[in-house]
């Protein structure tokens, strides 16, 4: 065994790591293929509808849990700040609701975890709006319950998901599944089609002289 080696027990060589590694990235690659296939025509519909609610003075919600968590702050941040750095612009109105630790400790010890999402939109939110969930599993009730409330609100839903979309599907007018069961696959996925998304609605707004550019 070489030197490189011995940091690894005997059943788990350099050259059994990079297998996985390969394998990994041809999974993530050919899901993303996939997922380009069935789901072109949803990005386009999904930034069209961002699109428009920005242009009539809305905002845009994103929420999640952990990894998903980190992807609507991800996605809002790029619609706040900038997304690409050849292109200077005006802020534009996102809130990831994953950010305030004192409600969501509040909701979590006042009432329940499941609710936290579902009185943040009550609160903040007002027809026109639209909420982006993103979810791997469509399973998560907390993300179940702000559809339902963002739908009573007469918010637009879209739902990021995976595999079959679990019960959160019943309650996304627009959705794009990633055909996979693995989370981590799913959720680079998830970002890539964020990416997309973020950036052909700034296209969409610079064209219609939404935003100007500096």
């Amino acid at each position: 065994m070489s030197k490189k080696n011995k940091q690894f027990s005997p059943n788990i060589t350099s050259e059994l790591l990079k297998s996985k590694i390969e394998n990994l990235f041809n999974e993530s690659i050919e899901i993303k293929r996939k997922t380009l296939e069935k789901c072109s025509e949803q990005m386009i519909e999904i930034s069209d509808e961002i699109s428009k609610a920005l242009i009539k003075g809305n905002k845009i919600l994103l929420c999640g849990n952990g990894g998903s968590a980190s992807d609507a702050q991800h996605l809002a941040a790029e619609l706040l700040i900038r997304l690409r750095s050849n292109i200077n612009r005006q802020s534009l109105p996102a809130i990831a609701l994953t950010m305030d630790t004192s409600s969501l400790t509040a909701s979590g010890n006042d009432y329940s975890f499941e609710e936290y999402y579902a009185r943040i939109i009550e609160a903040l939110s007002k027809p026109g709006d639209l909420l982006i969930a993103i979810t791997t599993s469509g399973k998560s009730q907390n993300i179940i319950n702000a559809l339902k409330m963002a739908q009573s609100l007469k918010i637009t839903t879209i739902g990021l998901l995976g595999s079959d979309g679990g019960n959160a599907i019943n309650y996304c007018d627009l959705k794009i599944l990633v055909p996979s069961n693995t989370t981590g696959r799913i959720q680079e996925s998830h970002i890539t089609i964020g990416h997309c998304i973020m950036e052909l609605v700034e296209d969409i707004l610079i064209d219609k002289g939404f935003i100007i550019c500096n």
